[in-house]
C-alpha cells in the first residue's frame, strides 16, 4: 500500500474506535468519545461504513452467537495500516502548519 489516501473523519475514528472489536453500539459510543462529541454517527450511516469498510478488507465481523443480532468487527491488518498511514498524513499536516505559522 504505497498511496496514502485521506480518510473522512467518520472512517478515521470507526477504525480506531476497532483498535478493539467492537458492536455498532459500541463504536458510535467510541466514535463520540474520542471526538469529543463531535462526531456523531447515525445508525445509517455507520452500518453503511461498516459495509463499506469489509468490502475493502479494513475491517472484518466476527462470528456471532447463533440468534443474536448484535455483530462485532475487528480490524484487520489491512485496516490497521490505513489508519496507520492516515495518522502519518496528519503529523506531516500538521508539522507543515506548525513550521510555517509556528506554534500558538
Amino acid at each position: 500500500m504505497n498511496e496514502i489516501t485521506a480518510l473522512t473523519e467518520s472512517t478515521y475514528y470507526i477504525l480506531l474506535a476497532l483498535h478493539t472489536p467492537r458492536h455498532g453500539y459500541g463504536i458510535m459510543q467510541e466514535v463520540e468519545h474520542l471526538s469529543a462529541g463531535r462526531v456523531r454517527l447515525a445508525a445509517g450511516t455507520l452500518y453503511g461504513a461498516l459495509t463499506s469498510l469489509c468490502d475493502k478488507g479494513w475491517i472484518v465481523p466476527l462470528p456471532s452467537v447463533e440468534d443474536s443480532r448484535r455483530k462485532e468487527y475487528r480490524l484487520t491488518e489491512i485496516g490497521l495500516s490505513v489508519l496507520q498511514n492516515e495518522l502519518s498524513r496528519l503529523r506531516q499536516l500538521v508539522e507543515n502548519g506548525i513550521s510555517i505559522l509556528g506554534e500558538e
